[in-house]
């Protein structure tokens, strides 16, 4: 079947979360969240090397909204049930339809880090990927020197299944960076 033609749930549910599908609009308040997050998100995100304008992230907002349309990428957007702030984004990268596979990855604004809000929503978009999608594995792929993001894997029972060392360039450019594979397996 054509993944366009795929039926996927827009917004998903938690106890304290809603995640949604990015709409036109949106790129002002994840810009503020990006602002605010600026010196916790550049070691490890390409997107904040540069200071992002609102125009810019709001680009980015639309194209995440087609790509959805369109099956490649399905981001959400993360937001508070009881305040309705944008508390960060999570996704499914890298989605191989044949295998079936894909990658989650995620970004919180700092200022609502260490709630427990990032394992909740990657949580929620596991066991939609292997209940709801039919995904037969999951992955989440960070730089071994992110503690923070390491740990959500962790807490949600993904395996480590290597270490590829001297994997890729670190976002600034400056050296050689090793990437933790996880995953879960259906």
């Amino acid at each position: 079947m054509n993944p366009i033609l795929r039926e996927i749930e827009t917004t998903l549910e938690t106890e304290r979360l809603i995640l949604r599908m990015p709409k036109c609009g949106d790129g002002t308040a994840v810009n503020a969240a990006i602002l605010a997050s600026l010196k916790e998100l550049k070691p490890w995100l390409p997107f904040v090397q540069t200071v992002p304008t609102v125009e810019d992230t709001e680009l980015n907002i639309r194209e995440a909204h087609a790509n959805f349309v369109k099956r490649t990428s399905l981001r959400y957007l993360i937001f508070h049930k009881g305040t309705k702030e944008f508390i960060g984004s999570t996704g499914f990268h890298e989605i191989d339809w044949e295998v079936p596979k894909l990658e989650i990855g995620y970004w919180i604004d700092t200022r609502f880090s260490g709630q427990g809000y990032m394992v909740e929503a990657v949580g929620r978009l596991t066991d939609f990927a292997l209940e709801d999608l039919g995904m037969r594995r999951v992955e989440i792929q960070c730089e071994s020197e992110n503690k923070k993001s390491r740990s959500i894997p962790e807490r949600l029972g993904y395996t480590l299944e290597g270490i590829m060392r001297n994997d890729d360039v670190s976002v600034d450019g400056e050296r050689l960076t090793d990437t933790c594979i996880y995953s879960r397996i259906n």
